[in-house]
Order: C-alpha cells, then sequence, then structure tokens
C-alpha cells in the first residue's frame, strides 16, 4: 500500500517545463509507446538533477512498463545516485523499492536480478541478501541459475557465517557436482575438517569425478590422507585405518607414503604403540626400496624423538624412579636394536622384490655371519624357495656354499647329504650340475677321500638308459651329464693323479669318443701318454684330434704333434715328417702357414736337401697372407744366398716384384738393384729403378728418388741422369693428371660464375704470380749449394739475365738476340767473350757458367735441312 501511494503521489506531481524539454514533450505526446522517444528524452535529460531525470524514467515507465531497457537503464541510474553514500542512507531503500517493482514486470530477466543481488550484498543485510537470492533462483529457469550462483557464493564466503554457507553450498553440488573443490576449501578454510573429510572422500570414491584443476585421483587421496592424518582430533565420522589401506591397496606404487600417513595419524592420536606396530608392519610388507627408505627414515626419527623427549622429561624431574630410567633404557635399545637390522630389513625387501635372487640371498648369509643357526636357516629357506627356471643367478652356488659352510664347521655328512640333494635338482643348465659333481669331488679331496671323489665322478661320468643330445632342452640335466665336459676333464685328471695308466687312458679314449673333446683335451692326453713313454700312441692321439677337428681349432694339435715328432727323430724318419708336413699344410689356411712353412723348411735345411728347402720357401712365399709375404721374400732371399749364392736371388727378386704390393715391391727393387750394383751390373739396376719408378709419385715416395739420383751421381752421367729427371717429370705428370683437371674443373666454375671474368682473371693472376715467384725463388739460389750437388755442363741456356722475372719455358727454341742485344754487348764481342746465365733446375742440378767464343744457331731452327758440319756435330 506505501509503494502504490508514493507512486500515484509520483504521478501527480505537477510537471514544470523548460523550453528545452518542449520538442521532446510534443514527440512524447504524438510517440508515447516510442521507446526511442523516451529514450532520446532521457539522455537529454542526463545533465538535469536527479530529480528531473528519475521524473522522466517514471513517466516512461508508466507508459511502457514492459520495457527491459528502460527499466535497466533507471536501475543503473538509481544505482549511481547512490554511490558513495552510507548504506544506512534512506535512498537505499528507495532504489531497493525501485527494483521491487521492476522485478514485478523482469522477473524473468536473469541481469536484474544479479544487479539486485549485488547491490543488496553492498549494503550488508545479510538475510534480506540471501532471500534476494533465494527468490532470483526461484523465479529463474534452471538454464539460468549458473549466474545466480557465482555471486550467491561470493556472497556467502563474503562474510563469517559457515552453517548459511555449507546449506548454501549443498544445494549448488546438487546442480554442480563438479565443483566439490571449492566446497572442500571452504570448509578447510572454515575449519570444518569433517566435513571437509567426508566431501573429499566421496569425491575419491567417484570414479567420474573430474577435477577442474586438474588433479588425479591419486593427488586428491593424498590430499585426503593427509587432511585425516594431521588432523585426527577434528575428524570423528571416517575411518582412517580403512581408507588409508584401501589406499594402500589401490596405489601400490605409493605405499611409503601412505604408511607412514597411516602411522602419523596414531602418533598425532598419541597412540604410539599402534604407530610401532603400523612402522613394523610397513617394512615388513614394502616391495621397493624407495618405499622402504620412506619408512624407515620416518620410523626411525619417530624413535629418536620419542627416546629425546622422554630423556628430557626423566632429566628435568626431579621425582624419577628406577622405572623412569628402565623405560629410557628400553627406548634406547629399541632405537638401537632398529638401526642394526637396517641392512637386513632391506635385504627383506630386495628378496620380496624377486625371492629368487641367488645374490641376494648370498648377501642375507654374510649379515647373518656370526649365528650359525640364522645361516642354516637362511640357507635352507633359500634352496626351497629359488625355483630353477626363474633363478637370476646361479642356483649351484647355494647348494655349494651350504656344503662348505657345513664342511667349515666339521659337519662333512652333512655337507655330503647337502651336495646329494644338490645333484637331484633339475637345474636349468648342464653346466651347473656338473659345477656340484665337481665341488663335491673337491671337497672329498680335501677331506683326503680319493677314492671317494674318484666314484663320484664315475657316478657322475655313467651312461643313461639311454642316449640323449647334450643340447636337448626337453630332457634333464641329469640325463645329459654324462656328455659335460667339464666333468669328464676333473675325472681325467683324478686319474691321471690318482689312478692308474689303464684307467686314465680308458676316460681319455673315452672324451673321445664321445666327441666332446677339446683340442687343449687331446693336447693333454698326448702329454699323458709322452709321460710314460707311449709315444707311438701320443702320436695316433694327436692323429685322432686332427681328425676331429677343423682349422684354425687344429692348429694347436699341429703345433704340438710337429714339434715332438720332430724334437724325438730329427731327421730319422724324413719321409714321414714329409707327409705329416703336406697333411698339414695341405688345407692350412694363410695366417697359420708361416709357421708350419718355416719349421719344414728348417726339416729340409737341417736334415734334407738344399732344393728341397728351397722348394719350401718358394711355396711358402705364396701360400701365407699378403702382409707376410715381404718378410716371407727376404727369409728366402736370405737363405737362398747362403745356400747357392747372390746371383741366385735374382730369380726370388723377380718374382717377388711380381707378387708383392706396392709398398712392399718398392722395397723390394732397391734392394734387387742394390743387388745388382754390388753384382756391378750397373745398366740391370738402372732398369729396375726405372721399372719400379712407374709406381712411385715424386710427393710420396722421395726416398726412392733420392736413392736413384745418389745411383746415377756414383754410377751414371749426364744423359743418364737427364733420362732420370725426364722419368720422374712423366711419373709426376701422369700422378698431377687428376688434380690438373680438378684444378681446370675450378677455375672453368669460377670463370662461369663470374659475368664479367673478374673471378677468373683473379684465379689466373695468382697463378702467374706464384710461377713468377717459384722463377725468382729458382734463379736466386745461394751459390753455396753447388758444392754439394751435381755439376754438370750444359751446353745451352735457358735464359738469359733478363728472365729472372718471367716464366721459362724448358722447350723454348733460343734463336738467338735481337738487334738491340746486339748492339748493347758490343764491347763484350770484341773481348771475344760471353758468358751464359744458367738457371737452377727443378730438380737440384745448378749449371756451370760456361766461357763461349761465339754463339751458335741451334739446330732446331733448321729442322732437318740443316747441312751437316762440324759445329753442328759438336752442337
Amino acid at each position: 500500500m506505501k509503494m502504490a501511494t508514493k507512486a500515484k503521489q509520483s504521478l501527480n506531481i505537477e510537471l514544470n517545463f523548460e523550453e528545452e524539454d518542449v520538442p521532446y514533450e510534443e514527440e512524447i505526446l504524438r510517440n508515447a509507446y516510442s521507446v526511442k522517444h523516451w529514450l532520446r528524452y532521457i539522455d537529454h535529460k542526463a545533465k538535469a538533477p536527479n530529480n528531473g531525470v528519475n521524473i522522466v524514467y517514471e513517466r516512461a515507465l508508466k507508459e511502457l512498463p514492459g520495457s527491459y531497457k528502460i527499466w535497466y537503464n533507471y536501475l543503473r541510474t538509481r544505482r549511481k545516485q547512490v554511490r558513495g553514500r552510507i548504506p544506512t542512507d534512506p535512498m537505499y531503500e528507495q532504489v531497493n523499492n525501485t527494483f521491487e517493482r521492476a522485478l514485478v514486470f523482469m522477473h524473468k530477466m536473469p541481469r536484474i536480478w544479479m544487479d539486485y543481488g549485488v547491490f543488496m550484498t553492498s549494503q550488508c543485510r545479510i538475510t534480506r541478501t540471501r532471500h534476494v537470492f533465494d527468490r532470483a533462483l526461484r523465479a529463474l529457469p534452471i538454464t539460468q541459475h549458473g549466474r545466480i550462483w557465482p555471486l550467491y557464493l561470493k556472497f556467502v564466503q563474503r562474510y563469517e557465517m559457515p552453517e548459511t554457507a555449507l546449506r548454501v553450498y549443498r544445494r549448488y553440488l546438487k546442480l554442480c557436482p563438479e565443483d566439490a573443490e571449492e566446497y572442500v576449501e571452504y570448509l578447510q578454510q572454515a575449519q570444518r575438517l569433517d566435513e571437509a573429510a567426508q566431501q573429499l572422500a566421496h569425491i575419491v570414491d567417484n570414479e567420474h569425478f573430474v577435477s577442474k584443476h586438474g588433479k588425479s585421483n591419486h593427488q586428491l587421496w593424498n590430499e585426503l590422507c593427509d587432511l585425516i592424518s594431521k588432523n585426527p582430533h577434528k575428524v570423528h565420522s571416517l575411518n582412517v585405518d580403512a581408507i588409508i589401506r584401501g589406499g594402500l591397496r589401490r596405489y601400490t606404487d605409493q605405499l611409503g607414503h601412505l604408511w607412514n600417513s597411516l602411522a602419523d595419524y596414531y602418533v598425532r592420536s598419541g597412540l604410539f604403540d599402534r604407530a610401532r606396530d603400523i612402522y613394523e608392519e610397513a617394512i615388513q610388507t614394502v616391495t621397493t626400496v624407495r618405499d622402504f627408505t620412506q619408512v624407515f627414515d620416518e620410523y626411525a626419527q619417530f624413535e629418536e624423538l620419542s627416546l629425546n623427549k622422554r630423556m628430557d622429561q626423566v632429566a628435568n624431574d626431579e621425582t624419577a624412579t628406577e622405572e623412569d630410567d628402565i623405560d629410557v633404557e628400553l627406548r634406547l635399545s629399541r632405537f638401537e636394536y632398529l638401526m642394526e637390522r637396517r641392512l637386513l630389513l632391506l635385504n627383506s625387501v630386495l628378496l620380496r622384490q624377486n625371492p629368487h635372487n641367488v645374490h641376494e640371498w648370498h648377501k642375507r648369509v654374510k649379515l647373518y655371519e656370526d649365528k650359525p643357526t640364522e645361516v642354516i636357516s637362511t640357507y635352507t629357506e633359500a634352496v626351497q624357495t629359488v625355483q630353477p627356471k626363474h633363478a637370476v643367478g646361479k642356483l649351484h652356488t647355494l647348494w655349494v656354499e651350504f656344503a662348505k659352510f657345513y664342511e667349515s664347521n666339521g659337519q662333512v655328512d652333512d655337507a655330503r647329504v647337502v651336495f646329494e640333494r644338490g645333484t637331484e635338482v633339475e637345474y636349468v643348465k648342464v653346466e651347473d650340475l656338473a659345477a656340484v659333481w665337481c665341488e663335491w669331488a673337491e671337497m672329498e679331496l680335501r677331506q683326503e677321500q680319493y677314492e671317494a671323489a674318484l666314484k663320484l665322478m664315475q657316478r657322475a661320468t655313467a651312461m643313461p638308459k639311454r642316449k640323449v643330445a647334450y643340447h636337448d632342452d626337453t630332457e634333464t640335466v641329469q640325463m645329459r651329464l654324462y656328455k659335460s665336459l667339464k666333468v669328464w676333464s676333473m675325472y681325467a685328471d683324478l686319474e691321471e693323479s690318482f689312478g692308474t695308466f689303464k684307467t686314465c687312458k680308458a676316460v681319455y679314449e673315452r672324451i673321445i669318443d664321445l666327441k666332446i673333446c677339446t683340442p687343449q683335451i687331446i693336447i693333454n692326453y698326448g702329454m699323458f701318454l709322452e709321460e710314460h713313454n707311449y709315444y707311438e700312441e701320443a702320436y695316433r692321439a694327436y692323429e685322432k684330434g686332427i681328425a676331429l677337428f677343423k682349422w684354425p681349432n687344429v692348429y694347436d694339435i699341429w703345433n704340438s704333434y710337429l714339434t715332438k715328432f720332430l724334437a724325438r727323430y730329427g731327421g730319422s724318419k724324413l719321409e714321414r715328417a714329409r707327409d705329416l708336413f703336406e697333411q698339414c699344410l695341405d688345407q692350412c689356411p694363410p695366417e697359420h702357414a708361416k709357421y708350419f712353412y718355416l719349421l719344414y723348411a728348417k726339416l729340409e735345411e737341417e736334415h734334407g736337401l738344399a732344393r728341397h728347402a728351397m722348394a719350401v720357401y718358394d711355396r711358402a712365399t705364396s701360400a701365407v697372407k699378403e702382409e707376410e709375404m715381404f718378410d716371407m721374400y727376404n727369409i728366402f732371399v736370405k737363405k737362398a744366398a747362403e745356400i747357392y749364392g747372390l746371383p741366385r736371388t735374382r730369380e726370388i727378386y723377380e718374382k717377388a716384384i711380381e707378387a708383392l704390393p706396392e709398398q712392399h715391391m718398392r722395397h723390394m727393387c732397391v734392394r734387387f738393384a742394390e743387388l745388382e750394383t754390388k753384382l756391378g751390373e750397373v745398366d740391370r739396376a738402372r732398369a729396375i729403378y726405372a721399372h719400379c719408378s712407374q709406381v712411385c709419385d715424386p710427393r710420396i715416395t722421395a726416398d726412392f728418388w733420392q736413392t736413384w739420383k745418389e745411383f746415377e751421381v756414383r754410377h751414371g752421367n749426364e744423359d743418364t741422369m737427364r733420362e732420370m729427371l725426364r722419368i720422374k717429370r712423366s711419373v709426376q705428370a701422369t700422378y698431377n693428371t687428376q688434380v690438373n683437371m680438378m684444378a681446370a674443373q675450378f677455375l672453368n666454375t669460377n670463370n662461369g660464375t663470374a659475368a664479367d671474368g673478374g673471378a677468373g682473371a683473379d684465379a689466373m693472376r695468382l697463378l702467374e704470380e706464384k710461377a713468377r715467384q717459384q722463377a725468382a725463388e729458382a734463379n736466386k739460389k745461394p751459390a753455396e749449394k753447388a758444392a754439394s750437388n751435381i755439376m754438370f755442363v750444359r751446353g745451352e741456356t735457358q735464359g738469359g739475365a733478363k728472365a729472372k722475372d718471367t716464366v721459362v719455358n724448358p722447350d723454348e727454341i733460343d734463336i738467338g738476340d735481337s738487334d738491340e742485344d746486339d748492339e748493347e754487348d758490343g764491347d763484350d764481342e770484341g773481348q771475344g767473350e760471353q758468358e751464359a746465365v744458367t738457371k737452377t733446375d727443378n730438380d737440384g742440378l745448378i749449371m756451370k757458367k760456361l766461357r763461349i767464343e761465339q754463339q751458335a744457331i741451334p739446330a732446331k731452327v733448321f729442322g732437318g735441312l740443316k747441312p751437316q758440319t762440324a759445329d753442328s756435330d759438336e752442337e
């Protein structure tokens, strides 16, 4: 009734118009229901006093009560008018009444409700604001609630009213259960931890829940564990033990953290004995070193803190009794016992990871080193637990060490029982079972029970009822043991040491018949027979081994056989020895042939014929590896020179030059040339040098060319030296062909890429400059080097004094000086002498300066027309 009365009074107010308002009033009279005209009039009155604008809005709303635009602008204007005023100002109530009037028509508009709720929140009227938000939720459809709830939640979080907030949040979660994390955060802030724990437990149990903050289910579970374990006195409605144990079954990769949380819960609850039980249970059940380390560190820290706190209490308590001291000693003993057990507990963790880890069982035995009862229990548990097919490590070592433990304590009979049990285990490999038998036999030897050891080996090598293949995995290892070389080798050693010749020979023969012997077994058998002076039997044993094996395995057998045979018979059985060598060398690979050929040749030299020895050396040069051919030829040459003299080595050198690779052929050619020089055959030596020069690049094999040069200095003349230099230039040109082609391609590429020829011109200029520098250096060599080089007389010059700055062409025809030169040299001609300046050749030859009476015209000018004169003959 009051609102209606006020509205009626406001409409009955006498309106006073200004002259500027008349046009707008006339438009409104003509178009009273036009929103556009009313808004235009409102814009015109925007700078007018508040009362004037409000009157226009009221008149507009009277004509158009259903216009959202006018209502929205009117409410916004009224809110601006009260901005900066205190909440108790009467104008706030007027604005509230305006919102109420607007909601009569605009109750389906969420924007109006949102502005109304925000405006009421700022007035600090909690109950009335809550009613506004509740009315908004009832008036609006559910699809629009998402715009109201954020403002509603912000309102309840703004003021300290936890009960109201809890109810509001519960209503909100029915609409948006995915925002449960926000509810949990608010509960934690409000110290409603019991409700927070319940809500968090509900989230964790919901498999379809998706965190808006990107948290995984595991992270939420950790938050729940931390919450309930650190606040035992505030969380009452949940079974903490059951929840955390459920997590232990669910998240096996975080066992350490969860066990610590459970123990921490009991510690904070004051149940210390229960916490110790949890820690003990944890370290006895975790299966990873990381989890064990986490639990053990927390356990040790708990015990240490408990001990320190109790000691402080006893120290500060003047009325402490003997029971208190006993309690301190008990806590100290408990802490020390825990630290002593750390390695053993860690070993238990590793064995829980893999109970078939043989190495860890051995480590566990070492931890019980001073406790025989525990050692026996550990070994017993180990051999019962480890399965042969799943064992990591060698299972037989457990049985062996178990038996040795009994032996070291003087219980040999118990050790034999353990070995007997160990031989019945179905190992994966035959070698494991063989190792058990061998260790058993060695134990009997240590006990000086030699006959028992032999009987054990007889049992181990006994033939089964039916023959089986050694590598047949479908059969048990006990059935395949009779072909174990390790057992037979042990048996043979025992027979050699404690048996008879007959039994030992039978063992070796049995090994050979089973075809399980190795070259070393054959050699041992042969040595055994030789020690008993059965030489022919030993040779037959070697031959059996040779028949069983192929190259290169048979190398050691042949080596022993031939060495022993030659040492015994020497040259008395030469033909038999030759047959053996021929048989050995028949299929001998090149890498092993050198030794046997040298041994064969030595036999022929000492006991046979020289020509046979030479034939062996000749065969050896082609039978050995390519890397050994050079050494073999050197030996051949040396032996041939010793037996037949140096001239007979020529054929060997020629054959070596043809067969050897280039790097060795050069050395052989030099040696051949030196031989011919010693024999006085200089021409033959020069021909050898010329032949070898075709594979000698002057840039790489400078030593060869220096050797040839020294040879020519000692035994040649100018013509032979020139021929050598010509050959050298020819060979160098041959090797430089590819380099020159590459240089030409490079220059052509540069010429093609530069449009104006700049790059090509630069390259050519560089080449010309380099050639010019080389010519200048050649002309400036000191004269002191002339004494150490060859001094030959050259009959013509290749350039005068003017040629210092130009490139000299050695093939250029000198047709004499020009007229100007004749005039300039007139004084010299009057004296009748002229000095010819010679050029230093690139090959190191320095030409002498000559004094000549006159210059002769070269014969090349006349070609074939020049008459045969004395002067020409001299030239």
